[in-house]
């Protein structure tokens, strides 16, 4: 799936140490899609990461734009053993 990263996504994936194919896997096949509360041009992303401890990497996006654009990325204790 073609994406393109903002500044901010890009920094927070090196930061978050998250892996490419981990963004790339909940873009393209995630386990829930949920459409942003306060902004209805994003939507947030989730699926267990395996390799991570089963932990839950949202990714936020913005669906309005072709291919799509990603806002940021982070791992959400919040969801933990609720996908």
């Amino acid at each position: 799936m073609p994406y393109v990263l903002t500044a901010h996504a890009a920094d927070a994936l090196g930061k978050r140490k998250i892996r490419r194919e981990w963004l790339e896997h909940v873009l393209s096949a995630p386990s829930r899609r949920v459409p942003d509360s306060l902004d209805p041009a994003l939507e947030h992303r989730l699926a267990i990461i395996p390799e991570h401890d089963n932990r839950v990497l949202r990714v936020i996006v913005s669906t309005r734009v072709d291919p799509v654009r990603v806002i940021t990325a982070y791992f959400d204790r919040t969801m933990r053993g609720q996908l």
